[in-house]
């Protein structure tokens, strides 16, 4: 639910949603598609393992007395396919692990009910852990896509709203992107 109260002096609002353990895995994937870094390590580790399968094609012909040419061929084969499928596999190694490390702790706070109250000068978020306030300050960055809004409070966290859960998104968006391009 939503609810924005204009009030003479300050503005805010709540908004009540829940998270869950795909919430987490979308934020990540959404991050390591537009994280700089992550994407700089895919393409190294995409485009340079095939230069190092031709390398191997080389110095078995080399060493091996097999002809280069059908080394050649095998492995550049192996080289298109990696490149093809590479990212898929990398993004679906991530899902994997992430699932694994959301098995082995306690999520309690993380997971559930979350409750945003948004106003002038920052929020607080509050959870069945307690309350945490951030000034606006304290948020780096405004990001979205079509299920949800990322409030980044570094370069690697951010306070994930799911879409679902607004009956006015297109509110909650204008009164975010306010607050936060004035940081």
């Amino acid at each position: 639910e939503l609810s924005c109260n204009l009030l003479k002096k300050e503005t805010f609002m709540e908004i009540t949603y829940n998270l869950t353990e795909e919430d987490f895995l979308h934020f990540n994937m959404f991050h390591l598609k537009h994280s700089k870094s992550a994407i700089q390590s895919l393409n190294v580790q995409r485009f340079l393992t095939p230069v190092f399968f031709i390398l191997m094609a080389f110095l078995l012909s080399k060493f091996g007395n097999i002809p280069f040419l059908e080394l050649f061929i095998v492995f550049s084969i192996t080289s298109i396919l990696w490149i093809i499928f590479y990212p898929w596999y990398f993004y679906n190694t991530v899902t994997r692990r992430m699932k694994k490390m959301f098995k082995e702790g306690k999520n309690v706070g993380l997971l559930g009910e979350h409750v945003l109250t948004l106003n002038d000068e920052g929020m607080v978020e509050s959870s069945v852990n307690g309350q945490i306030k951030v000034n606006w300050s304290g948020i780096t960055d405004f990001k979205k896509d079509e299920q949800y809004f990322y409030l980044y409070n570094s370069s690697v966290s951010a306070y994930i709203i799911p879409k679902r859960d607004l009956n006015n998104s297109e509110e909650v968006e204008n009164f975010l992107k306010g607050k936060v391009s004035t940081i």
